[in-house]
């Protein structure tokens, strides 16, 4: 949401000055750093796996659907067609009723309280720290020694005591895309692979591989009535089914 309301800042700036070029620019990056190599990278097990009714899923929700309606506002004046047949199609409505048009729509300044410039500079350093660990996840994938990422559970080598605390207080392995991940202030072992000040040790996640999350845990089969998957999701799909029960009798 912090990005979301400096991108908009942006757009409207640009906008005001008939510089059209600059915006795309700016919603080009947005789209391809921010949500396609990022973003959207790291939400979809959040989004396929957890509960429908979980507070982290339906965060991750609400900000896909903030980012939607920015998204058709900023590329209205340019991709004038694409974003009305978006905005229609969210609106559950076709051609033939143009009283919701894009065009007609106008949308508020993103809210100054999602910008937190302290949070930003926080996750700079964890984006940082995902780069590493994909960057030596990519050498092990070369050499034949790992396939999906979620097969790894590497160890993360820091010589700053508070970039530890800051990685250690994030779902690193979900950002990472990993089964499982250690941080540690310990020295590496020589020949590790070191981007900066972080050094990556490869290591095979242990456990089996849940058939629904496809993560690598110990827990797989710990619910008989879900054996193939592990605790988390048979949580997730009991909590969905109960609340489908309860909506459907």
């Amino acid at each position: 949401l912090h990005r979301l309301a400096t991108v908009d800042h942006s757009v409207r700036k640009a906008i005001q000055t008939f510089d059209f070029q600059g915006m795309m620019t700016e919603v080009h990056h947005f789209c391809a750093r921010d949500l396609s190599a990022f973003y959207f990278d790291i939400c979809k097990d959040t989004l396929y796996c957890e509960a429908s009714s979980s507070p982290k899923r339906r965060s991750v929700v609400y900000v896909l659907d903030q980012v939607f309606q920015y998204l058709c506002h900023w590329l209205a004046p340019v991709l004038s067609f694409t974003a009305e047949e978006a905005w229609l199609s969210y609106k559950g409505i076709g051609f033939d009723n143009m009283s919701e048009s894009i065009h007609l729509s106008t949308i508020a300044a993103a809210p100054s309280r999602w910008l937190n410039a302290d949070l930003a500079a926080k996750w700079e350093k964890v984006i940082t720290a995902r780069g590493a660990v994909t960057a030596a996840l990519e050498i092990e994938r070369a050499a034949k020694k790992l396939g999906a990422s979620l097969e790894a559970a590497p160890i993360v080598h820091v010589k700053d005591a508070g970039l530890a605390t800051i990685l250690k207080s994030v779902a690193l392995d979900d950002i990472c895309i990993t089964s499982g991940i250690q941080i540690t202030t310990s020295p590496a072992p020589q020949g590790t692979f070191t981007d900066g000040d972080i050094a990556v040790v490869f290591a095979k996640a242990d456990g089996q591989k849940c058939e629904r999350c496809w993560k690598y845990t110990n827990d797989v089969g710990s619910d008989t009535a879900h054996p193939a998957i592990c605790k988390r999701c048979a949580q997730a799909v009991t909590s969905d089914h109960n609340t489908q029960e309860k909506k459907y009798g």
